[in-house]
């Protein structure tokens, strides 16, 4: 690096530490009251700087980037997926884009546990009722689910959190179904019983957890052609982007009964979700928190100063994407 330390705009607030850090080696514009940038704004605050420390909630379109002064040499996200990235467009421009793989397996895999446990046993249900103080009675047929043990479980995306998710799964004694783009090695997939296809995986499936990156190919993969294959009163997880479920066909069938319940932590538009998901008693609900650890959001933001140290030390970024 030269004496000068590069200026980095950081889009949205960070753990402490990790800024604490990132002000050690770079001259950071933090973003201190955590609210989202405008594309003006954020436009006005990256003149003369370095790179941008981004995340998946920023939109960094096509006309964006191309607007970005030529100052700034990278848009380094604390994130897996770079759907919000123009990628194309950063590669035209010479910026270099990176992100976090690998350290959210486990939260994420976590995450999805919550998931799959709090819809099949009607956990957001319940907790309604226990806190409004409208629980007044209980039956042997009292809020009745679905046992988790020995279930399908079927993964569409079987990277590092699909694989720790079978991982964890094996602890219910579930029997783990999967498709991925390419068939894992046979000391990987642990008995996992692969899928060359999504026709092929859905019967098997009582549960489904969606573990893929959002691009064209997997937009509304999850739709009402597929959902049908899905057996009666199967139940339905993402933790992966809102944009791999056709939202429609999926409340249609939360609400027919075709599926029993689901487990939402992304979602279309987020935060400003479709208001009928809240309507649907059979739906646990939560806000994008798959990686939300001290622990990895730590780990997530250490990885991105070290994408940054290589940049400017013009050495290949561990994490590059474009």
């Amino acid at each position: 690096m030269t004496d000068q330390k590069p200026t980095i705009v950081v889009t949205r607030k960070l753990p402490d530490a990790v800024e604490q850090r990132l002000q050690e080696k770079f001259n950071a514009k933090l973003n201190a009251d955590d609210h989202p940038y405008t594309t003006e704004e954020m436009l006005g605050l990256v003149q003369g700087a370095d790179a941008i420390y981004a995340c998946h909630t920023d939109k960094l379109s096509a006309d964006v980037i191309r607007r970005l002064p030529n100052t700034v040499r990278a848009i380094v996200n604390i994130s897996v997926g770079v759907d919000h990235v123009d990628l194309d467009t950063a590669k035209s421009q010479g910026i270099i884009v990176t992100n976090t793989p690998g350290v959210l397996a486990d939260a994420t895999a976590e995450l999805t546990m919550l998931l799959i446990l709090a819809a099949a046993r009607r956990a957001g249900e319940g907790e309604r009722l226990v806190r409004s103080g409208n629980w007044n009675m209980w039956s042997p047929s009292f809020m009745l689910g679905t046992q988790v043990t020995g279930k399908r479980l079927g993964i569409i995306g079987m990277g590092g959190v699909g694989q720790v998710v079978a991982q964890r799964a094996r602890g219910f004694a579930m029997e783990i179904h999967y498709y991925n783009r390419t068939r894992l090695a046979s000391e990987i997939e642990q008995s996992a019983q692969y899928h060359p296809g999504y026709e092929s995986l859905l019967p098997n499936c009582d549960f489904l957890s969606l573990h893929c990156p959002a691009t064209p190919e997997t937009h509304r993969l999850l739709n009402a052609e597929r959902i049908a294959l899905l057996p009666d009163g199967a139940i339905v997880v993402n933790a992966a982007r809102g944009s791999v479920v056709d939202e429609g066909a999926l409340m249609a069938a939360l609400k027919s009964g075709k599926l029993a319940a689901a487990g939402l932590d992304v979602f279309d538009n987020e935060p400003h979700i479709n208001s009928a998901f809240r309507e649907l008693e059979n739906v646990f609900l939560m806000p994008h928190v798959g990686s939300a650890t001290r622990e990895t959001r730590n780990a997530m933001g250490f990885m991105v100063i070290d994408n940054l140290k290589a940049i400017f030390a013009d050495q290949e970024p561990p994490n590059r994407v474009v």
